[in-house]
C-alpha cells in the first residue's frame, strides 16, 4: 500500500509544485472565416425553407408543381456555394487585375438587358437577360464589380490625395454614375440607391474628408428623390409607405398585406407552412416580401433571428475589414459589408413599412439565383481575406521564435 501511495504521490506532485511554468490548455477560437460559412449557410437553408413555403401555391397554380421555385433555388444554392468555396481559395488580390474586365462585363450586359428581344422585360422592367430555359440579373454583378474597382482606384490614392475634391471624386463617380444610369434604364432605383451607398461608404470608409461627401451625399440624394418622383407609378409606389391605407387596393396593397403577415404572426408565429397571405395576397411573396412571410410563419423571434444572423454578418465583415493584411483587403471588406448590410436593411425595411418599397431582394434569403451566386461569391473574397490575416500573425510570430 505504502509503495502505491507513493507511485501515485510521484505522479501528482509535478501538477502541485509552486515552481512548475505549465500553462491551462487554450481552446482554439473559431476563426471568422468559419462563422461567415455558417452563418452564410444558416441563411440559404432558412432561405430555401422559406422558398418553399411562400412559393408553394402560386407555384402549383401556376406550374402544377409546389416544388418548381424551390428546386430551381436549390440547384442554384449548389452552384452558388461551389462560387463560395472558390472564391474563399482564390487570393483576393487577384481580383485587383480583373475588376476593370467585371466592370466592363457588367456595364455591357446592362446594356444587353435594355435591348428590345434581347433583355427580359417582366412586370415592365428589363432587369434580366435569358440565356435558354436560365435567366440572370447583370445589375447584381455590377455590385461586386463596384466594389472591386473602387477599392483598386481608392487603394492608390494616400491621404494627402484624398483631400482634394479631384482625388475624391475621379474616377469613383463617373464609374458610378455610369453603372447608376444603366440601372436606372432598366429602371431598377433600388438596385441604383445600393450601388451609390457602396461608393459613398467605401470614400469614407478611405478617409475621403466630409466637407467632400456631405455635398456629393446632397446632390446625389437630390437627384435620387427626382427619379423617384418623376414617374407617376414610382412617386405612389415610393409614397405608399408614409399612409398605404390612403390607397388599400392599389398602391397600398401590398405594403398593408404585408403588415397583416406580420402582425398575424405574433410573436411565435403561425407554424411554418401555414401562413394565409402566400395565398396569393402578397405580390412577390418568395422574392422581395419572404421577409413577411417569414414573419407570419416564425413571428417575431424569427424575423429577430434573421435580423440577428445580419447583424453577425456585418460584424464579421468590419472585423475582417480591420485586420486585413493591406488597404486593398480593408476596403474590398468594408465594400462588401456596406453592400449586404444596407441591402438587407433597405428590404426590411420596406417590408415593414419603415422604408418606401425599392424591390430590392433579401440577401440570401430571397428567391433569386444570380443575386444568390453573386452574394455568395463575394462573401467568398470576404473570407479570403480573413484568412489572409493570419498570416503577417504567423510570420511575426516565426521571427520571434528565431530571435530567441
Amino acid at each position: 500500500m505504502a509503495s502505491r501511495s507513493g507511485a501515485i504521490a510521484t505522479k501528482v506532485a509535478p501538477r502541485s509544485t509552486a515552481g512548475s511554468t505549465s500553462r491551462p490548455a487554450v481552446r482554439p477560437r473559431t476563426s471568422p472565416g468559419a462563422l461567415l460559412t455558417l452563418s452564410s449557410v444558416v441563411l440559404v437553408a432558412l432561405g430555401l425553407v422559406m422558398i418553399l413555403s411562400a412559393s408553394s401555391i402560386t407555384a402549383f397554380a401556376d406550374y402544377g408543381s409546389s416544388f418548381t421555385f424551390f428546386r430551381r433555388q436549390l440547384l442554384w444554392a449548389i452552384v452558388a456555394f461551389a462560387a463560395y468555396f472558390a472564391c474563399v481559395r482564390v487570393d483576393y488580390h487577384r481580383w485587383r487585375g480583373l475588376s476593370v474586365v467585371l466592370y466592363v462585363l457588367s456595364a455591357g450586359l446592362l446594356v444587353v438587358a435594355l435591348v428590345p428581344g434581347v433583355g427580359l422585360n417582366v412586370g415592365g422592367s428589363a432587369r434580366w437577360i435569358g440565356v435558354g430555359p436560365l435567366s440572370f440579373q447583370p445589375s447584381e454583378i455590377a455590385k461586386l464589380a463596384l466594389v472591386l474597382v473602387v477599392a483598386g482606384v481608392l487603394d492608390r490614392k494616400d491621404e494627402k490625395s484624398l483631400r482634394e475634391l479631384g482625388h475624391t471624386a475621379l474616377p469613383v463617380l463617373p464609374g458610378l454614375g455610369l453603372l447608376a444610369f444603366l440601372v436606372m434604364m432598366q429602371p431598377d432605383l433600388g438596385t441604383a440607391i445600393v450601388l451609390c451607398v457602396i461608393a459613398f461608404g467605401l470614400l469614407f470608409v478611405a478617409g475621403a474628408p466630409l466637407r467632400h461627401l456631405v455635398p456629393l451625399g446632397v446632390a446625389g440624394t437630390g437627384l435620387a428623390v427626382v427619379a423617384a418622383l418623376a414617374e407617376d407609378y414610382r412617386r405612389a409606389r415610393i409614397l405608399a409607405f408614409l399612409n398605404p391605407w390612403a390607397d388599400p387596393l392599389n398602391t397600398g396593397y401590398q405594403t398593408i398585406q404585408s403588415l397583416i403577415a406580420l402582425g398575424s404572426g405574433g410573436i411565435f408565429g403561425v407554424g411554418l407552412g401555414a401562413s394565409r397571405q402566400k395565398w396569393s395576397y402578397i405580390p412577390n411573396s418568395h422574392t422581395d416580401f419572404i421577409f413577411a412571410i417569414l414573419g407570419e410563419e416564425l413571428g417575431l423571434l424569427g424575423t429577430f433571428m434573421v435580423l440577428g444572423m445580419f447583424v453577425f454578418i456585418a460584424y464579421l465583415g468590419i472585423r475582417i475589414a480591420k485586420r486585413a493584411p493591406d488597404r486593398f483587403g480593408m476596403l474590398v471588406a468594408s465594400g462588401i459589408t456596406i453592400w449586404i448590410a444596407f441591402q438587407a436593411l433597405v428590404n426590411m425595411g420596406a417590408v415593414t413599412a419603415a422604408m418606401p418599397i425599392t424591390g430590392v431582394p433579401l440577401p440570401l434569403v430571397s428567391f433569386g439565383g444570380t443575386s444568390l451566386l453573386v452574394t455568395l461569391a463575394a462573401l467568398g473574397i470576404l473570407n479570403n481575406i480573413a484568412a489572409q490575416e493570419r498570416k503577417p500573425r504567423a510570420a511575426a510570430k516565426k521571427r520571434k521564435d528565431e530571435e530567441r
